[in-house]
């Protein structure tokens, strides 16, 4: 047992709630006695326990069980999951049966037997512990505060599921996906169901980073490092110290610095750019990438040790043409957004604005979901959204067309038509465009691709 359990006691002879207290007090629960319904009622409205232990007979009425059924329901009233072990010494099978359909979780005749009681009482205290952490769970995973993850579509039950099972843990976290799928709000969700949510979430992204400013930037320096270093420097291990460190597009981390990486992950040790001296971390980290990192280790590009180190459990999101169900309730949650900021009365799509989006590829996915909704709010001079505000090209645009567009058009549409053609392969797509990757993770920052 993690932490000693909050149990209430309810009966009203002295003899037995000081045998109990001395029980199971030496067992390490901490208790609160009650010697009567109305007493275990002012108890329960004052503080929170995790078991009530309570007996079904009381000076009013010391045979039937009623007195104790009754408080049972008001229990309930109060708290429906709060778990409640009955007992009594006029046991009988029909008394049991009510008393369990009546919410309690399991029942022990008078005169008890010691190993009996705490086995149930132990097998109770995990049962609620386990509950009350899945409603917490169940809360953040739905709630509005923070990045809202919507996940209605059945392809997007695994990656809840997964999120619930592992968030509590200090596991490392490979989050897989194409651009724009939402990688990084998984990631705050993560951080958010962990045990560390109230110390920091820091994010690097590694593609938009240079190969000379990694090592100082993930690390941090000392003064005189380099000809810049004017002054100490933190890097984000430090800053994401007793949190989460999430490094987005992980594939892009220089060969060089992957065995200082490793050795953060292995033994929580670490050194600033230029000095000798080790620093202690403590961080859980969570990475993403686009990329197939299976791949780019057999090129010799990704340590295969790092990886193994990196997806302790991997969590893959599916591109948004794989979710249509969610595209609709994306599409009202960005506009409800964007139309406070910007301050406009829109009450939503037109039917046809609608089936346009529910029809388009997206192949940047909720991010393109996200701009397009954006820049529609700002364009739209009715109530709903139209079509023509979406400013949606086919997919299958011919040249003809292109010179219709703006220059910035044109090189979107690139994108991702180099994007769809390499199967959302950032790697792929920027060599067929004659790009750096970080050159292109800039253009698809600037297009919301």
């Amino acid at each position: 047992m993690n932490s000693p359990g909050r149990i209430l006691i309810v009966d009203d002879q002295a003899h037995v709630l000081e045998a109990l207290r001395l029980l199971l007090k030496g067992e390490g629960f901490f208790i609160e006695p009650a010697n009567s319904p109305n007493g275990a009622v002012a108890a329960l409205e004052s503080g929170d326990f995790d078991v009530v232990l309570m007996d079904l007979n009381y000076t009013r009425d010391t045979t039937s069980g009623q007195e104790g059924l009754d408080l049972l329901s008001r229990i309930q009233a109060i708290d429906p999951a709060l778990a409640v072990v009955v007992m009594t010494a006029w046991s009988t099978v029909d008394l049991a049966v009510e008393a369990m359909r009546r919410g309690a979780r399991d029942f022990v005749q008078k005169p008890w037997e010691n190993a009996r009681l705490l086995s149930i009482l132990r097998t109770q205290l995990e049962l609620s512990t386990a509950l009350k952490r899945g409603q917490h769970l169940e809360a953040v995973l739905r709630s509005d505060g923070g990045p809202q993850l919507i996940a209605e579509s059945a392809a997007m039950q695994p990656v809840l599921e997964l999120i619930a099972r592992v968030g509590p843990s200090d596991a490392n976290v490979l989050i897989t996906g194409e651009p724009g799928s939402g990688k990084e709000v998984v990631a705050r969700k993560l951080h958010a169901v962990s045990v560390r949510p109230g110390r920091p979430m820091v994010t690097v992204n590694a593609g938009g980073l240079a190969e000379g400013v990694f090592e100082s930037e993930l690390f941090g320096h000392v003064r005189g490092a380099f000809t810049d270093a004017k002054a100490d420097r933190v890097g984000r291990f430090e800053l994401a110290d007793g949190g989460t460190l999430f490094l987005d597009e992980i594939a892009n981390v220089p060969m060089n610095l992957q065995s200082k990486l490793l050795r953060v992950l292995e033994i929580g040790e670490m050194e600033r750019v230029g000095s000798s001296k080790t620093k202690k971390v403590d961080v859980r980290v969570i990475s993403a990438t686009n990329a197939r990192l299976g791949e780019e280790v057999t090129a010799g590009r990704f340590r295969e040790d790092l990886l193994f180190r990196l997806n302790t459990i991997e969590i893959h999101l599916p591109p948004l043409r794989e979710r249509r169900a969610d595209i609709g309730t994306l599409a009202a949650h960005f506009l409800k957004t964007h139309a406070q900021r910007y301050r406009k009365q829109l009450q939503g799509f037109d039917q046809a604005a609608m089936q346009a989006l529910l029809d388009n590829p997206w192949q940047g996915n909720v991010r393109e979901l996200n701009h397009v909704v954006e820049r529609a709010v700002l364009m739209a001079q009715d109530s709903q959204i139209r079509p023509a505000d979406l400013a949606l090209r086919a997919s299958g645009a011919t040249s003809a067309k292109l010179d219709e567009m703006s220059l910035e058009d044109v090189e979107a549409f690139l994108i991702k038509k180099a994007l769809a053609k390499h199967d959302g392969n950032v790697s792929h797509a920027a060599n067929a465009l004659g790009l750096s990757r970080s050159a292109l993770y800039r253009r698809l920052q600037r297009y919301g691709l």
